[in-house]
């Protein structure tokens, strides 16, 4: 089971918290404002400039954790030394609002150390606080006007043997985290404001994957990979509605399933690409196949969803472009091959923005013949792992230390 919440301050008088409507050009969150990828608020101009405007640098250190956008303040979670830090800054300036750090040692296996100590999974903002989960498995809340750590549970006894990687997701009034150990895990949800556990499924370990809320036959549930299989479990309850396996040749599963309505599209490293319907019938669970494109497979890239197709970085060829048919599960466009290791595909508006890992924005639409590229910009000097956060005509990208706005104009 999870550790007990460690509170550094006595919490008095509290209510129920709800999450506060957010503006249209916020970035709270993992992959946007619906987890999607999708940026709901890009001004695309008329014509894409030569060369993208830098506005400021700022070093937060290192990590992969990408940065959230809410109002005027931009957040960065980073390690630096042996501490992991929490800090906002003005996004207009760059300057340093507030930071807090906390001790956070890690043992890194061998084959975690080129990804580096920093944090991979992205804070979470709503109902004026930001959720973290370390590196190592702390899982902390703090204050976002202030920067005050208001409560934290400890890293698990076993460490995750590669760190943790997914983002913790809000709901109402609980926080939802893969947290633990490799075996011991627990997808766990814990109160937004004191910290407590509500509930804890820990049927199987945790995975790199990142949690969706999503509503399928009329039942709100959190949906996720975890070591060994997709599965949809209750919000509100930790009730596990339905699970199937899922194991990819990587030991780890990494990919975010896809959700929409009934159908569940799932992928891993060596993988095909495959899609479930979830149905509910007399209150009894069921998953079907619907399709399988053994074609192509993902590795660590995210794809989003454009004109009834997913759009992705397939592992194959050495990192390959495809446009995979929702419906069907057919490749209806495929790149050639050695495009990029990693990439973080965004979809604003008709266009997509995707920040590959040598630190190339490639800016492009999906039309009849497929992916068009219209330009490539160059937007930091060391790799670009994290996901930007796109807010009007900005751009805040996180590369290995630093976090740079550039913008349109």
């Amino acid at each position: 089971m999870p550790a007990s919440p460690t509170r550094l301050l006595p919490l008095a008088a509290l209510v129920a918290v709800v999450t506060a409507p957010l503006a249209a050009q916020d970035w709270p969150q993992w992959r946007g404002p619906a987890r999607d990828g999708v940026a709901v608020s890009f001004d695309a101009p008329a014509t894409w400039p030569e060369r993208l405007t830098r506005r400021w640098r700022v070093e937060v250190g290192q990590g992969y954790a990408a940065p959230v956008l809410v109002g005027d303040r931009l957040y960065a979670f980073a390690r630096q030394g042996d501490d992991e830090v929490m800090r906002a800054l003005d996004a207009r300036t760059g300057s340093e609002i507030w930071s807090t750090r906390y001790p956070a040692p890690f043992s890194f296996q061998a084959a975690a150390e080129p990804h580096g100590p920093g944090p991979k999974a992205t804070p979470t903002h709503a109902a004026g606080r930001l959720f973290t989960l370390g590196l190592g498995g702390v899982v902390s809340a703090f204050d976002a006007a202030t920067g005050e750590r208001l409560w934290h549970v400890p890293e698990p006894a076993v460490a995750p043997l590669y760190g943790t990687a997914a983002s913790p997701v809000v709901d109402g009034n609980l926080v939802i985290v893969n947290v633990g150990g490799q075996d011991d895990g627990a997808l766990t949800a814990y109160d937004v404001a004191t910290g407590e556990v509500r509930w804890s499924w820990d049927g199987d370990g945790p995975s790199y994957a990142s949690p969706r809320i999503v509503t399928i036959g009329g039942v709100r549930q959190v949906v996720t990979l975890t070591q060994e299989h997709v599965v949809g479990v209750a919000s509100a309850t930790g009730e596990l509605l339905w699970q199937r396996p899922f194991t990819t040749n990587f030991t780890q599963n990494i990919i975010d399933p896809v959700v929409v309505g009934d159908l569940v599209v799932v992928a891993g490293f060596q993988e095909p690409i495959s899609a479930f319907r979830v149905s509910r019938d007399a209150g009894s669970w069921t998953t079907a196949d619907v399709w399988e494109n053994a074609g192509a497979s993902l590795y660590m890239t995210n794809g989003v969803l454009v004109a009834g197709a997913l759009f992705a970085l397939s592992e194959r060829n050495s990192g390959q472009y495809v446009l995979i048919d929702m419906e069907t599960g057919e490749t209806r466009w495929a790149s050639d091959g050695r495009q990029a290791e990693n990439a973080a595909i965004l979809r604003a508006g008709d266009h997509l923005l995707v920040l590959e890992e040598d630190a190339e924005l490639v800016v492009g639409r999906v039309g009849g013949d497929g992916f068009e590229e219209l330009r490539r910009y160059e937007v930091a000097d060391s790799a670009t792992w994290a996901q930007p956060a796109v807010s009007g005509s900005r751009l805040f990208v996180k590369d290995v230390t630093n976090v740079t706005l550039w913008t349109l104009n």
